[in-house]
């Protein structure tokens, strides 16, 4: 991975190959969980570089990808040429990307970015077939990590405020749940992944469409 980012969007950076930090231990959750649902058409929601679609597309399944960031988008072109990518974002009309009925939507590390995050549930929908999924990742957030980012000082580390683009939503699981059930989802599964049980780096819940 190079030291710095080869460009930039309006508000993120990004990083040919791999995202930053986080498909090491996300991607095969990911690929496991659309596999288990069997899925076929597969729409990458924020995609960023397109490393994530690279890897649905190597694992069998039929990918679209989208992001609001045209710089993102020509990475992710490069990442994987002859992909079907649009620059869209959640707060664009769904129909920008064609006629949708996919069977899964995924979205890794978008939702605590947005300032309106029920957004993000509302453009899946639009684009999912009935009874398709909502495969969405976030930093996980508990008693027990919060209480460990408080003793151990990491909370100012932890908000990257520093950062432009960086969190400004930071979800448990139930508050994560709470938001899709108000947006005609049914969860239907919870996962904690990289590091240990309750200090997981991010969680992946699970919604069917209603």
């Amino acid at each position: 991975m190079p030291d710095s980012p080869i460009t930039t969007s309006r508000d993120f950076a990004y990083w040919s190959g791999e995202p930053l930090c986080s498909a090491e231990y996300l991607t095969p959750h990911i690929l496991a969980i659309c596999r288990k649902l069997g899925a076929k058409r597969v729409l990458d929601l924020g995609c960023g570089n397109g490393a994530l679609c690279r890897a649905l597309q190597n694992a069998g399944f039929s990918v679209t990808g989208c992001d609001p960031s045209e710089e993102g988008i020509q990475q992710a072109r490069k990442a994987l040429p002859g992909g079907d990518f649009y620059v869209a974002g959640v707060y664009d009309d769904p129909a920008l990307l064609g006629a949708g009925d996919f069977d899964v939507v995924v979205s890794t590390e978008v939702i605590e970015h947005l300032f309106t995050p029920g957004a993000l549930p509302r453009f899946a929908a639009r684009v999912l077939r009935p009874g398709g999924h909502l495969v969405l990742s976030t930093p996980y957030h508990g008693y027990v990590k919060n209480l460990a980012l408080s003793l151990f000082n990491k909370w100012d580390f932890h908000f990257t405020a520093g950062w432009d683009g960086g969190h400004i939503k930071f979800w448990s699981r139930k508050t994560l749940a709470s938001l899709l059930a108000g947006q005609g989802y049914r969860v239907t599964g919870f996962a904690g992944v990289g590091r240990c049980p309750f200090l997981w780096k991010s969680m992946i819940l699970v919604a069917q469409k209603t």
